[in-house]
């Protein structure tokens, strides 16, 4: 059974970086945005990365912009009309494999998010079409990372898990996979059996997992326990091998208490699990 990490997550900012830096995690996952990307937002990131390290942190992830300029990155945009949109997607996936490869990290990027994805299907002659674009992508960036990328699911009709045939597709593209539990209970409408087949069928190409629960009807990134997910049947699926973090909501962008909540709560379970055995 997967060991339980004190995997937290923040933004570069110096208050959040010392808040859970004061907790000594074993798993750090920087959420970017568009600022983290002129001349000054890498110089800053890279610091920020560099004093991560210095704490010992050996797993660091690098959450790719969920926005750009209001627009989600969605990678089925299509170039013709959203140029700038995939200027941007691509530059600033190169620029966070640069890091990856230079400083041993980790890039992960969404295969779909799910506010504008319908809206920009729509664009394509069919469904197919913009599904194969994406997949494209993902091919692509692939490619480009190799041991440095990794691609969370999304809620949309893109790149999601959850579902046999869709898992199999994925796993036969032999991807490199994080995880979002959150985001495939919500996508079997809060079907545990289903989030468990799934955790069991990718298990092989997790490497990283979003733990967070929710009741399975909206994104509401709920601290662990709070939510409909039955940890103690999901925690003997992980993989082993897997880092994970708590991607929670918080009521304090720079004060860590759901995310350290989580951990606790998980590692009673654990804890309890391994009392059972």
């Amino acid at each position: 059974m997967k060991k339980i990490d004190l995997g937290l997550k923040a933004s570069s900012q110096r208050e959040q970086l010392r808040n859970r830096l004061s907790y000594k995690p074993n798993v750090f996952e920087f959420y970017t945005d568009e600022n983290n990307f002129t001349t000054e937002g890498i110089k800053r990131l890279t610091e920020a990365i560099l004093q991560v390290k210095e704490h010992g942190v050996k797993d660091i992830i690098l959450h790719h912009p969920m926005r750009y300029r209001g627009e989600y990155t969605e990678l089925v945009a299509p170039e013709s009309q959203f140029k700038e949109l995939n200027y941007f997607i691509d530059f600033s996936t190169n620029q966070l494999l640069q890091l990856s490869f230079d400083y041993g990290l980790q890039t992960l990027l969404h295969g779909s998010y799910s506010r504008h994805t319908e809206k920009m299907i729509a664009l394509y002659p069919s469904f197919s079409e913009a599904r194969d674009v994406v997949y494209q992508k993902l091919d692509k960036f692939a490619a480009l990372g190799q041991s440095h990328i990794m691609f969370e699911n999304s809620l949309s009709r893109l790149f999601y898990y959850g579902f046999e045939d869709e898992d199999n597709f994925i796993l036969n593209k032999n991807y490199r996979l994080a995880f979002d539990l959150s985001h495939c209970f919500i996508k079997v409408n809060a079907d545990n059996a289903k989030l468990c087949a799934s955790l069991k069928r990718l298990k092989p190409n997790v490497v990283h997992y979003h733990l967070v629960d929710s009741m399975g009807l909206t994104h509401d990134s709920l601290p662990l326990g709070e939510g409909k997910i039955n940890w103690e049947n999901v925690l003997p699926l992980l993989n082993e091998k897997a880092s994970s973090i708590f991607e929670i909501k918080l009521a304090d962008e720079n004060i860590a208490t759901e995310q350290i909540a989580s951990y606790r709560y998980l590692t009673d379970i654990y804890a309890k699990l391994n009392k059972r055995a």
